[in-house]
């Protein structure tokens, strides 16, 4: 037994090793340019040694996904508030800075990066669970509908993947981060279970 589980600690830690190559691999060539060959010398393996961990390409990209979203987990979740612009605010800000410090890992989150590949159950198990740990302080507030949490996460999105686009590393369009939550509480407010206030910047 013992030695079992040493076997699969050691098997989950190269798996892991192989994932966090993958991402360097990603960021210097992008997804799409990622290839199991390359990864394969990178690590200093045989690429059929490689093929014992991950079965395809698009087996490596789930591995990465589910990564992404285990560090998505780990992060301290967005701090509650009573007032309802600060918790949505904080909320933005939160996911908005995740994605912006590594926008490759962004990029196979939250857009169809990849033709043809979509997550495995369990990876897209890890997925919603994220989204329900990013929405969590929010979700306390005030009750909110789907179409709610749909408008948000659009919005947010549409900010960030414009400001990936078209200004890497600048602001130009996560300054509109305070507007576009401006825009949003009223709509929130309409329907809010505690009678949480605007609030200021």
């Amino acid at each position: 037994m013992a030695t079992d589980g040493w076997s699969t600690g050691r098997r989950a830690a190269a798996l892991e090793s192989i994932v966090d190559t993958a991402w360097e691999l990603a960021r210097e060539n992008g997804l799409a340019g990622l290839s199991l060959r390359d990864l394969a010398r990178r690590l200093g393996m045989a690429p059929a040694s490689l093929y014992s961990y991950i079965d395809s390409k698009n087996g490596l990209y789930d591995a990465m996904f589910a990564q992404g979203y285990r560090a998505l987990l780990a992060k301290e979740p967005p701090a509650h508030s009573d007032d309802l612009r600060t918790v949505l605010y904080n909320g933005v800000v939160f996911y908005v800075d995740f994605a912006l410090e590594d926008p490759v890992r962004f990029q196979l989150l939250s857009q169809r990066t990849i033709p043809g590949f979509e997550p495995s159950i369990e990876a897209y198990a890890l997925a919603q669970e994220a989204y329900a740990h990013s929405c969590s302080a929010l979700s306390a507030a005030i009750e909110v509908t789907q179409e709610d949490l749909d408008l948000i996460t659009a919005l947010v999105s549409g900010l960030i993947s414009q400001q990936i686009a078209n200004d890497p590393g600048g602001t130009r369009w996560v300054r509109l981060l305070d507007d576009a939550v401006d825009l949003l509480v009223p709509r929130l407010q309409l329907r809010g279970k505690h009678p949480a206030s605007a609030g200021g910047r």
